[in-house]
């Protein structure tokens, strides 16, 4: 593409938070810590193996952490970094806009 420009700062971001599934999770992390099953309950139409894939991109980039108890039946949970703190107002922000819009129909 020619009018690409390299390590553009949205595009980095984008990368990090982008795609259908990324905003919501952190979005439910928000206000607390979260289990796989709280977070899947959250977000009806995620498959196990996407939500889980999302959840190690997630991890891998710093932007959330995955907590493991050594109980059984195992337990893990996710929460927020340090690092997405800066990202709330901007999913506060999606979240405020998308009260604005029409409702989107299911066929998207």
């Amino acid at each position: 593409m020619a009018n690409r420009v390299p390590n553009c700062p949205v595009e980095q971001a984008l990368g990090l938070i982008g795609g259908k599934w990324k905003g919501i999770i952190l979005y439910h992390l928000m206000t607390e810590k979260k289990r796989f099953g709280e977070l899947k309950k959250h977000m009806p139409s995620i498959t196990q193996r996407m939500l889980t894939k999302q959840l190690r991109e997630l991890e891998s980039d710093g932007l959330i952490h995955r907590e493991v108890f050594k109980v059984v039946p195992p337990k893990v949970e996710y929460s927020l970094t340090d690092m997405a703190e800066p990202v709330k107002p901007i999913i506060l922000a999606l979240k405020e806009w998308g009260t604005t819009l029409p409702q989107a129909s299911e066929d998207r």
